[in-house]
Formats: structure tokens, C-alpha cells, sequence
């Protein structure tokens, strides 16, 4: 590598591409998890250099249900990704998130089944990483600046419910989820989350409201169609926004996220398998 690329960002429906990512050259690495959803893409912006996958690869041929949560993160940890940028199509569960709005959550909850497939450890090496805030405040700030700053109606905060997919909700589910006061409904971020705290990366989400889900009596159910259209109308601006946040981002700068594991490994360092040493080395780096 003849550079670092310091800012990741994870491109998810209808994001397949970053039309002004620039000199990009195309990276596959290998992983202890397996293949990553595609190649990753490195390239510059705005003289940064950033790294680009498309989690569903860049023709979406992966369901929710087989996004390789583990590969991607270890992928972008390994090439020395410390700012993580997650775009995704959302459901709206209130009212005032509207389709074509965008929301920075700053909470997650897990409806998955697959919570031992989010997680680096296990196997000899035992962690409990902090996760009562989820996502990096420094650059969820930052993402919700540079979404204003572009002319998006954002909106800050709320509850991102992961539901499994990759069918959308039953109306007894959508109404389920919005009595306990969720904000917004997707099938990736939660994983990335918590995966990204553990690899002590900075992350953060803009989720981008394609549809009212099925509760909303007055609007046309979910559909594939639905999503797809506006989120070709917002690609444009998903993409200014992107062009903002990658110019601010201090990235130098050290938030708790990227020593999240510094008090968090339980298991003594002699009893650590050396296989497990060497699979997690990018991880688990500041620690050897």
C-alpha cells in the first residue's frame, strides 16, 4: 500500500458507488472471516484517502442475512481505516421522518439472530467492549453538520431498530416497533456498530428514509420500487454530504472508540492461543 486510508465509508442500498472518489485502484483482502462483500475501493477525496465497500457488493447479490459484517470491518481495520461512515436505507416508524429525510441514530436494537457473528472474539480471547453509546458522538456531530451544511433535512438522535430481513415488516411488527418508541427501521447497522467498536474504529450512521414502513395508513406500503426511487433522488445529496464530512473529519484525532478495548479484554495476555494472536494481529495490535 502506498498510502493509509484513514475514513471508511459503507455504501448500502442504492449506494453502490462514490462518483467522486477519485484514483481509485480496487483491494481484496483476506480475512479470518472470509471474503468481504466486494472489492474495496481507495481512491481520494478532496486529497484524503478514503475506502469504499459496498456491503451488498456493488450489484447487490447479498441479502442482509449474508453481509459478512466480520470480513468487512477486519478488511477496513486492516488497511488502516479509523473513521467509519455507514449509508443506509431506512423505514420511517414516526410521523415527522419523512422519505427523503436522513437521520443520524445514535442508538441501536438488536431484533438479529446471528449476535455470534458480531463479534471478533470468543475462541480464547474473551472481550466485553463498552456499548451504551454506540455510535462515535465526534463524528455522528460531524456527519449531521456536513448533512445541514449541504441543504438535508436531517434530523439528530432516535433508535435504529435491526431487524433480521430480508423481508420487509408485517404491519403487527411495524406497529410493534413503533410502540416501544423506535425512530427508524433497517437490516445492517447494528452489527457494524458493534463490530467497529471492537476493531476501535470511530462510527457513525446516515440513515436515509426511503419509505413509512407498512404502518402508515395513508402511504403506499413498503416496496422495492418505493425505495429504490427516492433513494435515487437522494444519492446526489448523500454524496455532497459525504464531500463535506470527509474535509472535517480531524483525522489524527483520538476519540475513547479508538481505545475501546484498552480495559475491555478479560482474558490475561499469557493464556491468549497464538492462532487467535495472529487472526485478530490488526485488532488486537495495540495490545501485543
Amino acid at each position: 500500500m502506498q498510502s493509509q486510508p484513514f475514513i471508511g465509508i459503507l455504501g448500502g442500498s442504492g449506494i453502490y458507488h462514490i462518483p467522486s472518489l477519485t484514483d481509485v485502484r480496487e483491494v481484496r483482502v483476506n480475512t479470518p472471516f472470509g471474503n468481504p462483500s466486494d472489492s474495496i475501493r481507495i481512491g481520494k477525496m478532496h486529497g484524503r484517502d478514503v475506502a469504499f465497500l459496498a456491503r451488498h457488493g456493488r450489484h447487490h447479490t447479498l441479502a442482509p442475512s449474508e453481509i459478512p459484517h466480520r470480513a468487512n470491518i477486519y478488511a477496513l481495520k486492516k488497511l488502516g481505516v479509523r473513521w467509519l461512515v455507514s449509508l443506509s436505507a431506512v423505514g420511517s416508524l414516526k410521523e415527522h421522518l419523512k422519505p427523503g429525510h436522513f437521520v443520524v441514530p445514535l442508538q441501536f436494537f438488536d431484533r438479529t439472530k446471528a449476535r455470534l457473528e458480531h463479534s471478533f472474539f470468543g475462541n480464547g480471547i474473551v472481550a466485553h467492549v463498552s456499548f451504551g453509546d454506540p455510535v462515535c458522538p465526534r463524528l455522528a456531530a460531524i456527519l449531521y453538520q456536513s448533512a445541514q451544511t449541504v441543504g438535508a433535512t436531517v434530523h439528530w438522535g432516535g433508535t435504529y431498530v435491526n431487524m433480521e430481513g430480508p423481508a420487509f415488516s408485517t404491519r403487527a411488527e411495524s406497529e410493534f416497533h413503533r410502540s416501544l418508541g423506535f425512530d427508524v427501521i433497517g437490516m445492517t447497522n447494528l452489527a457494524e456498530a458493534r463490530l467497529a467498536r471492537e476493531a476501535e474504529v470511530s462510527y457513525a450512521s446516515l440513515s436515509m428514509v426511503t419509505d413509512y414502513d407498512c404502518w402508515h395508513k395513508e402511504e403506499q406500503e413498503v416496496s422495492v420500487t418505493q425505495v429504490q426511487k427516492t433513494l435515487a433522488h437522494n444519492s446526489e445529496l448523500a454524496n455532497r454530504t459525504l464531500n463535506h464530512l470527509v474535509t472535517h473529519i480531524p483525522l489524527h484525532e483520538k476519540t475513547p472508540c479508538h481505545s475501546s478495548l484498552a480495559n475491555a479484554i478479560q482474558t490475561p495476555r499469557e493464556y491468549w492461543p497464538k492462532e487467535r494472536i495472529e487472526e485478530l494481529r490488526p485488532i488486537l495490535a495495540p495490545y501485543l
